[in-house]
């Protein structure tokens, strides 16, 4: 059995749980190995000092933008595609994956280039006091200008993991992330680079990434051939790639939107609370980093299974998907909350406030994440499934419909702990109107499957 043909077994016909694994495990190690060098940056820049903890703090959530691009054509292109591939159309398959790659390279660029112009006003927006600017200047104008190849790994990342080539994902994930962890002391303490170091050694890793993934192109290993006599910018095949890709940006924006509403609410509490903010939202990403990973076994499997009418299978690939990922958020929940003080003592080592206020966001936020692996897997399905609108409001839900309210009201009503405790609040809603959703969307696949049993009887 060639390659080809063995990922489609997978996502068509191998059982469930098996499925999950050989797809999910690997692009989940990748991730998780991937969000590591987000810590380590962390983890090393926090010997600088308090500031530049700060700097990166407020750099992130731009960098959440710019890889917003990547999953606007990638992640809406992965669930086209899986589609596509259970209804064995191959050659506007072919099509999707070129445009959506060339595309997101374009676009990427011009934003990049927009940041790099007003990257003093938009950091400033994003809430780096005087004391942070200059080391947030000197991080944030490399890391930007070499995110182009993020945006690049962020798209065939979500490509090939629709056509079931997790083992891929993984190890241009890993290769990148390794290497980040080598060069990190070694640019920043060693070569004196201080806080451009870690930029200059997240650029090379993620230049690594992209070199895997051309490698992966240039051998053929891919179902698609990437060739630019592909691209086909058409209104049929943006409308199915945008549809789902615009969702998932709006999401990525409400993400670096929420992360720039707590740096701002933070920063009027001193420069430790700003700094702790980032130790916090980069240990959560963690986490949630690892969930997605999971759950990219799921998208395809639950695209092919939709689009092949095999409701058996999408059911059981949601209740498994449920179970699994919310066994891994008790986990990983309670152990952050549990542990708060002794994970947070390791990014400073002298300023206790910083601790302190780190400590108190770190166990609210690990009880509440208990509950995301059952948002995801939900917002996961709506947009593989071509239910752009429901989608959209879900997936809106944790970091903008649910948490703006509450970062502007909670603070005024408990000072910091408002701050803290706003993020937590909004899983909770969250959470509750999932299951509304859910409810519904397997009232109507009932249906669905109802009624395509009458007509094969018919037949």
């Amino acid at each position: 059995m060639n390659k080809q043909n063995s990922k489609m077994v997978l996502l068509g016909s191998a059982p469930v749980p098996k499925a999950l694994l050989a797809l999910g495990l690997p692009t989940m190690i990748g991730m998780l190995i991937n969000a590591l060098y987000n810590l380590v940056d962390a983890y090393f820049v926090g010997g600088l000092g308090t500031d530049a903890m700060g700097a990166i703090t407020v750099a992130y959530p731009l960098g959440q933008v710019i890889v917003g691009l990547g999953l606007l054509f990638g992640n809406g292109a992965a669930a086209y595609l899986s589609r596509l591939l259970g209804k064995g159309d191959k050659e506007t398959a072919e099509k999707v994956a070129s445009t959506a790659l060339y595309s997101s390279v374009i676009i990427g660029a011009i934003v990049i280039i927009i940041s790099v112009i007003f990257l003093k006003p938009i950091l400033r927006q994003l809430g780096a006091l005087e004391s942070v600017m200059p080391y947030a200047i000197s991080y944030t104008s490399i890391y930007i200008i070499f995110s182009i190849f993020n945006v690049f790994n962020v798209t065939m990342n979500n490509i090939v993991s629709s056509e079931g080539a997790a083992k891929t994902a993984m190890c241009a994930l890993t290769a990148g992330a390794v290497l980040n962890v080598i060069l990190d002391p070694i640019f920043i303490y060693s070569l004196g680079f201080g806080i451009a170091g870690a930029a200059i050694a997240t650029a090379i890793s993620q230049m690594v990434s992209t070199v895997v993934y051309l490698i992966y192109i240039f051998r053929k290993n891919s179902m698609f051939s990437f060739s630019i006599k592909e691209y086909s910018f058409t209104k049929d095949i943006m409308s199915e790639v945008l549809k789902i890709g615009i969702p998932t940006l709006v999401f990525q924006i409400l993400t670096s939107v929420s992360m720039s509403m707590i740096n701002g609410a933070a920063k009027d509490y001193g420069s430790s609370a700003l700094a702790a903010m980032g130790p916090v939202t980069k240990i959560m990403s963690l986490g949630s980093l690892v969930v997605f990973g999971f759950l990219k076994s799921f998208q395809p499997i639950a695209g092919y299974s939709y689009g092949a009418g095999k409701f058996d299978r999408l059911h059981e690939a949601i209740k498994i998907s449920i179970v699994w990922s919310t066994a891994f958020c008790v986990i990983f929940g309670l152990a952050a909350a549990i542990f708060s003080n002794g994970i947070m003592a390791q990014f400073t080592s002298s300023d206790m406030e910083m601790i302190r206020v780190g400590q108190i966001a770190l166990r609210a936020n690990g009880i509440s994440f208990i509950l995301f692996g059952f948002y995801t897997v939900y917002s996961f399905l709506f947009l593989v499934m071509g239910k752009a609108k429901e989608g959209c409001i879900l997936g809106a839900c944790r970091q903008g419909i649910c948490f703006i309210p509450a970062i502007l009201i909670l603070p005024n009503l408990m000072g910091l702990n408002g701050i803290l405790f706003a993020q937590p609040a909004a899983d909770v809603l969250s959470a509750m109107i999932t299951v509304f959703m859910a409810l519904h969307l397997h009232k109507e696949l009932r249906a669905v499957k109802a009624q395509m049993a009458i007509e094969t009887q018919k037949a």
